[in-house]
């Protein structure tokens, strides 16, 4: 699968951003779905995960409760509404796929990776 991430920009704090990851081919709904984030100088870490079959979702203690993962497999297209965003959340936003249902929070278990958005979130 091909992903293409999309809906980045410069935000102020405070503000919201709804990140969009549109995936090739028919079989997008059978991917576990993840978005990880990389500010400069850090390494890539994990900010939510969706399963390809029931739509479970999880996210890291960072970002709970001001982030949302969702999907909608007729349109091949994977989301992350931000909400309430701080400047610690800038970041190059990458979108993934995996093989496997659940697939977790380690960018190992991800086999397919999109080209990543920038998000700048000003104080």
């Amino acid at each position: 699968v091909q992903l293409q991430a999309s809906g980045g920009g410069l935000v102020q704090a405070g503000g919201s951003l709804r990140l969009s990851c549109a995936g090739s081919g028919r079989t997008f709904g059978r991917y576990g779905m993840g978005w990880f984030r990389q500010a400069p100088g850090k390494e890539r870490e994990f900010v939510a995960v969706i399963t390809s079959s029931l739509g479970s979702t999880y996210y890291s203690d960072s970002v709970k409760g001001r982030f949302t993962i969702s999907r909608d497999n007729t349109k091949n297209t994977l989301y992350l509404q931000m909400n309430s965003l701080k400047p610690e959340d800038t970041a190059v936003y990458y979108c993934a796929a995996s093989n496997s249902d659940w697939a977790g929070t380690v960018s190992g278990n991800y086999a397919y990776w999109g080209q990543g958005t920038q998000v700048t979130v000003s104080s």
